[in-house]
């Protein structure tokens, strides 16, 4: 199992600056070096890995230690001393458990774990609601005693009377069920005058287990949603607390109240604003997930939280969110002004155990140092993040058509779910995963990484299929930058105008809006386009406005979904724009953009290209000059062909621009390759690689305004056919053909009308 995992504070940087790197290693010392990375597939069939050393600053041998992460998200509420002396106590929020099975689960708390010592309103061991309160010495607790079902809102409420010891719990069900009486009321007696303050903060959804290196360490997390939360400084009646339920109560209540918690406020950001006047703000930690219905959600007032924000007041908390692990810095690199532009990273090695953590070196602001860059998909592989396809989906086997192979950083997550989740899997509580962050050691962002989804012989997805394009483009020669697409949707067109071309990657599948405006300028102002990879430009993202390093994506409307929100969480929290495919948003396809989208996907064997009548065309003669052969790409380290994983087809009926040449196209699929459910209004027979006409793959080229120009070659394994035969193969040779005429300055005339 691993004993070292480490992360940079970020990954894309100019010479000049500097990146962080934070570092978990169980042994007592590791060596510490940095690579740039060329090649990073290990398989036999493949070139040999390269992994170029680069003297640095940091080289050298560091102390080892252990470095945790918190997982789980929750409120912090800053009060100072403002409980230092009450004594009678209520608490109340509407509540949607997810795991009311879970055991003991934190709601509002104001409790020192170390100590056992404050006062909670939770979600007892029995599900229901509960309150547990002491001084230290004297734990009590009283539950309704009723379990609550899951993913269903109540009125849960929690009092205390110092004066008579008098507690008292309510549950209120808020759906109707004949046969479920869920709803209750406990009431009982423990000592009066229990001293239960302490220094622990006001916590939503987790109470305090202290700090670790400066920041608050969350225990008896909770899972599911809380809306309206509120505390007063007095033991209340149940048609009192009823009447704190809404943004407005008698002035009477309002001298006990001291705090009332709106969620629908700053939806976008991680405030926590108290609208008691009080002034008890806080905010959220671990990127719970907003933007997401509430309690009082009819759907009658518009689907979006824009719309109306006080349907949208709840947060939903899960066990096992993480956005940054917080670790301490163990170094710092500088990057020297002459740093070739490129990718890199720090190889950490100590005892035989070899861990990478990737970073990007890119030029500085407006200057590119070549008239090729490399478009390094950085919102991809936070997508894909830390991945648990292996352990957490039962039908992966029949997905991958193949046995599966759990490889080491794959038992490592399964075993250590603090590490975080990919934008494919479910949290604990079963709800889908919006958010992934880069502020976390990524197992899978490292060279020498197999994974499940890439088929043999190299079986790779991603980091290390990319490397296919980085060795092709050295082998040759070729000089580029490396640029992220995170890059991208800060400087949008500024950061591609000073390229003749950019290259993509095997799967550009996440893009903002930003991202894709970008593209989009720069193939319409003379820009050359290279699309190396299939199923791209498929997903709508956003990014956080504040927090970096984070993104968001809500699978809404059709499209390959691991998991689809619930009604009314279509919209992004981080911007309020609308989520799900690209396809969707208004004439934005990614067909429309480079003239092919994903039309099947199959992970088992890779096929061929057929040379299509466009490739006679003499608009497209250059991709073809000295390849003569009818089939193209019978071979390749990504399941045995250029054509597979996953596949774009041309059609002009999804956007593909009407002048767009199809140069090849694929065939003799799988029945494990399977046409996309976006383009089926029902499910019918019929629909598999060895049946199904549309399980394609197509070569397109087309001209775009003022001299630019696209070539899209629609397959994700179409990379992993370039280093064949030491490079030389007709797949190479055309792909070569395409990258030597992107970069000829001459403009590429539009074909007339």
């Amino acid at each position: 199992m691993l004993k070292i995992t480490g992360y940079a504070d970020r990954v894309s940087v100019m010479p000049g600056g500097s990146v962080d790197f934070m570092i978990n290693c169980e042994y007592p010392s590791y060596q510490a070096s940095v690579v740039r990375v060329v090649q990073g597939d290990t398989a036999p069939e493949a070139p040999p890995v390269k992994l170029v050393p680069v003297p640095s600053s940091i080289d050298g041998q560091y102390a080892g230690r252990p470095q945790v992460i918190h997982a789980g998200s929750f409120a912090q509420i800053h009060c100072g001393d403002t409980f230092a002396d009450a004594s009678s106590i209520s608490l109340q929020a509407m509540v949607m458990p997810t795991t009311p099975q879970k055991g003991r689960q934190a709601i509002i708390s104001k409790w020192d774990e170390a100590a056992g010592r404050g006062v909670a309103m939770i979600v007892a061991e029995d599900g229901s609601i509960g309150i547990e309160i002491s001084d230290g010495a004297h734990k009590r607790t009283l539950s309704v005693g009723r379990p609550m079902l899951a993913r269903h809102w109540y009125f849960a409420a929690a009092t205390y009377d110092a004066e008579t010891g008098a507690v008292s719990v309510h549950q209120q069900s808020q759906h109707e069920f004949a046969t479920i009486n869920d709803s209750g009321f406990a009431s009982g007696a423990f000592e009066a005058g229990l001293a239960w303050q302490s220094a622990a903060p006001l916590l939503f959804a987790a109470s305090w287990g202290g700090e670790d290196a400066g920041r608050t360490v969350g225990r008896a997390l909770y899972n599911g949603k809380i809306d309206r939360p509120r505390v007063s400084a007095a033991s209340l009646s149940l048609g009192e607390l009823q009447l704190l339920r809404g943004d407005q109560w008698p002035e009477r209540l309002s001298g006990t109240l001291a705090g009332a918690w709106d969620f629908s406020l700053d939806i976008p950001g991680i405030r926590v604003d108290d609208i008691s006047g009080r002034g008890l703000h806080g905010e959220v930690v671990n990127m719970p997930t907003r933007g997401v219905t509430g309690h009082n959600f009819t759907g009658e007032d518009g689907m979006c939280w824009m719309d109306s924000p006080g349907q949208w007041s709840a947060i939903h908390f899960h066990d096992d969110d993480i956005y940054d692990a917080g670790w301490q810095v163990d170094f710092t690199l500088t990057i020297p002004e002459g740093m070739k532009s490129g990718i890199y990273a720090v190889r950490i090695e100590a005892q035989g155990e070899e861990q990478f953590v990737t970073f990007v070196v890119r030029p500085a602001r407006g200057k590119p140092t070549s008239k090729l860059a490399f478009l390094f998909p950085l919102a991809t592989y936070m997508a894909y993040a830390n991945e648990h396809f292996g352990t957490n989906d039962g039908l992966v086997e029949l997905h991958l058509n193949r046995a599966l192979v759990l490889h080491p950083h794959q038992q490592f997550l399964n075993e250590h779910r603090e590490y975080g989740h990919s934008l494919y899997d479910l949290h604990s509580d079963g709800s889908g995963v919006y958010y992934s962050s880069r502020l976390r050691p990524v197992l899978n962002l490292r060279p020498k990484v197999e994974a499940n989804h890439g088929a043999g012989p190299s079986h790779l997805w991603l980091f290390n299929a990319d490397t296919h394009i980085t060795s092709w483009l050295e082998h040759f020669d070729q000089d580029y930058d490396v640029i992220t697409d995170e890059d991208l949707h800060e400087e949008g067109y500024d950061l591609l105008k000073g390229y003749r071309t950019v290259v993509t990657a095997t799967h550009p599948e996440y893009y903002s809006k930003e991202m894709r405006n970008g593209i989009h300028r720069f193939t319409h102002s003379g820009g050359r386009l290279i699309y190396l990879g299939g199923n791209g430009f498929y997903w709508r993202i956003a990014y956080h406005a504040t927090q970096p390093g984070i993104i968001e994506v809500r699978r809404a409307e059709g499209g390959s979904r691991a998991w689809e929100p619930p009604t009314g969480e279509y919209y992004h929290s981080f911007t309020g724009e609308y989520g799900g495919l690209w396809r969707r948003q208004g004439g934005r396809s990614p067909n429309h953009l480079v003239g092919v989208g994903f039309t099947a996907q199959g992970f088992d064997r890779s096929s061929y290209y057929r040379r299509a009548p466009g490739a006679t065309d003499p608009r497209a003669a250059f991709i073809m000059e000295g390849v003569d052969d009818e089939i193209l790409g019978d071979f390749g380290l990504t399941g045995g062909g250029a054509a597979g994983m996953e596949l774009d087809r041309h059609d002009f009926s999804v956007g593909s621009p009407p002048h767009s040449i199809v140069v090849a196209s694929s065939e003799h699929h799988t029945e494990a390759h399977v046409f996309v459910v976006e383009d089926m209004l029902f499910n019918f027979m019929g629909t598999t690689g060895d049946v199904c006409d549309k399980v394609h793959a197509d070569l397109v080229f087309f001209e775009t305004p003022n001299g630019g120009a696209v070539f899209s070659v629609g397959s994700i394994a179409y990379s992993g056919s370039l280093p064949w035969n030491n490079f030389d193969n007709n797949i190479s040779r055309l792909t070569l053909n395409v990258l030597r005429r992107f970069m000829d300055p001459t403009p590429f005339p539009m074909p007339g009308v």
